[in-house]
């Protein structure tokens, strides 16, 4: 009989037989390196520019593109002109609460003349900032109403369109010179199925007779401008006219249009009207048809200073086409753009007339 005694534990070492590799065969090409998974996860943000030239092209997948490298720049200018308000509005206030203090001290009732005066002055401050904040409202909401056309026209779905044409109607349902727009628009709504028809639509119905409003606008400002320059002896008070009449007449367009800008707005439509006559190339385009009138002839027809005259005015016609593009809630496509060739005929016969008018019978 066997003994039923335990055994021992005993440790038992197991040990992974090696793999031997066989031989390649001799193909001709070389052997690709293996790639360790592990490096694509231990990999930190930037990092990617230190690996090893033997990852097989990892760290040029990984490195970002230069677009997602590059940071904002900060703006010290900005930075510069809040601190020199925070400053001026400080030293404002100081003085004044010194004036008031002063009045006081001489007498009671001047003092309360002056503290009545400047609780005026600062409810009309908080006013012309609301103004101004609603003003920059407006102006955005047209932007976004021109980029959502133009998302609109792209897409050729309806229901863009309808949002885009509902909100228009919004825009100018106080407006009575578009009231036989909103009235077409109401009856044919439901009519349309068609995203694109419906923007044509609308352009030509409500945009249209607005359209029609800012041409003369356009029209008179550049004879205002081709006749005070005609007849001005200065050049400074040529330029300080054109410079309040481009002003005057960018304000025109923008309330014409629904935008109704404050003054901040109106230096910042301004400023975009330039940069959009510089990225367009439209003042180029504009000086090569004035000289080629020039050239044919319109020069010995008229006056140097009236030539002159009709000059300027072409160039304000420019400033109000360019106006217009940036002013206008839909893009140009259904009716067709103004052009600087639109104003040349009025402003040549306008000066004609003048220059007639000014010779002796």
């Amino acid at each position: 009989m066997k003994s039923t005694k335990p055994r021992k534990p005993r440790v038992v070492r197991l040990e992974t037989p090696a793999v031997e590799k066989k031989p390649t065969e001799n193909t001709g090409r070389k052997p690709r390196a293996e790639l360790d998974l592990s490096t694509l996860v231990s990999v930190p943000d930037g990092a990617a520019q230190s690996l090893p030239n033997d990852t097989g092209g990892v760290a040029d997948e990984l490195t970002p593109p230069p677009a997602a490298l590059s940071t904002k720049r900060v703006s010290f200018f900005k930075w510069f002109l809040a601190g020199l308000a925070g400053l001026v509005s400080l030293g404002l206030g100081l003085a004044i609460d010194q004036l008031v203090r002063d009045l006081f001290s001489r007498s009671s009732w001047l003092g309360w003349v002056a503290a009545g005066l400047t609780v005026i002055v600062v409810i009309a401050a908080f006013g012309l900032v609301i103004r101004e904040i609603a003003g920059l409202m407006r102006a955005r909401k047209i932007e976004k109403l021109r980029q959502q056309a133009k998302e609109a026209l792209e897409s050729g779905e309806y229901k863009p369109a309808g949002q885009l044409v509902d909100q228009l109607m919004d825009l100018y349902q106080n407006r009575p010179d578009t009231a036989r727009g909103r009235a077409k628009m109401e009856t044919h709504h439901g009519e349309i199925i068609d995203g694109p028809d419906l923007v044509g639509l609308a352009e030509r119905d409500l945009i249209g007779p607005l359209d029609q409003q800012a041409r003369e606008l356009v029209m008179n400002a550049a004879k205002r401008v081709s006749l005070v320059t005609a007849i001005s002896p200065r050049a400074l008070v040529d330029l300080a006219y054109v410079a309040v009449e481009n002003l005057r007449l960018i304000r025109q367009l923008s309330e014409l249009y629904g935008g109704r800008p404050g003054t901040l707005g109106i230096f910042r439509l301004a400023r975009n009207v330039v940069a959009h006559l510089a990225v367009t190339g439209s003042i180029a385009v504009g000086d090569g048809i004035i000289h080629q009138f020039i050239g044919q002839g319109l020069a010995a027809k008229l006056s140097a200073r009236l030539g002159e005259g009709v000059v300027n005015g072409l160039l304000t016609a420019r400033v109000g086409i360019s106006a217009i593009d940036l002013c206008r809630p839909l893009p140009f496509t259904q009716l067709k753009r103004p052009g600087i060739g639109d104003f040349i005929g009025d402003l040549v016969s306008s000066s004609k007339s003048e220059n007639s008018a000014e010779k002796p019978d």
